[in-house]
């Protein structure tokens, strides 16, 4: 293997890396603002304030292209419930698919360079924060399930 195709996959696994770490920060919430966060991870007033203009920087363009992908796909829906020729349905869906790209992108961006604010602790921290938040979750929705029998009485 070339030292540029070994540069190259390493690339790729560094970016695979930092996309996973980053969706630790995806908690649904502002959850730089909030005061246990705050306190669990020693959050900064100033790091607070520099994830919040990362944030505030970025929210826009994200509801700006959410907002199209929701118009693309009812077209698409559209498309499809019209019995359109397939190649009009593939130009649809490609120009859907382009635009879920680009919103997952600049979302990733942005995560990354919220993570970017914090110190390598509490990044740590964070994600730990970020996976109970996920079994507290898990263990919520099991409960609300019908099917379950553990969260029903019997």
């Amino acid at each position: 293997m070339s030292s540029t195709s070994r540069r190259g996959w390493l690339a790729v696994i560094l970016l695979l890396a930092t996309a996973a770490s980053a969706r630790a920060q995806s908690f649904g919430f502002p959850w730089w603002r909030d005061a246990q966060f705050q306190r669990d991870l020693s959050l900064t007033s100033d790091q607070a304030t520099r994830i919040d203009n990362v944030f505030q920087s970025t929210i826009s363009l994200l509801r700006q292209k959410r907002q199209e992908l929701d118009e693309q796909e009812a077209e698409l829906s559209r498309l499809i419930a019209a019995n359109a020729d397939e190649a009009a349905v593939v130009r649809q869906v490609d120009k859907v698919e382009g635009i879920r790209a680009s919103l997952n992108k600049h979302r990733t961006l942005m995560l990354l360079r919220m993570r970017q604010v914090l110190s390598p602790d509490q990044r740590v921290k964070l994600n730990k924060l970020y996976e109970e938040r996920q079994k507290d979750q898990k263990k919520e929705n099991d409960k609300r399930r019908p099917d379950n029998k553990q969260g029903r009485e019997e």
